[in-house]
């Protein structure tokens, strides 16, 4: 991926109260996601198409593991 000169602007969820959370950010055409307990390690990063597709199966609740 190419470095934007943009600094990602960092989100988590309101849920997010014990300090294990993941952070996700868009720069350009990609999300990021990095782990809040180690922001200085590098950020996972994905298309839109692949977000897009992972937000869907969340709704879905494809990711239940029973």
């Amino acid at each position: 991926m190419t470095k934007s000169a943009r600094t990602p602007e960092w989100r988590r969820s309101g849920d997010c109260g014990n300090g294990t959370c993941i952070e996700v950010a868009k720069v350009n055409d990609h999300y990021l996601i990095r782990d809040s307990k180690n922001p200085a390690n590098e950020p996972l990063a994905f298309t839109a198409d692949e977000w897009h597709a992972f937000v869907s199966g969340v709704k879905r609740d494809e990711f239940r593991f029973e």
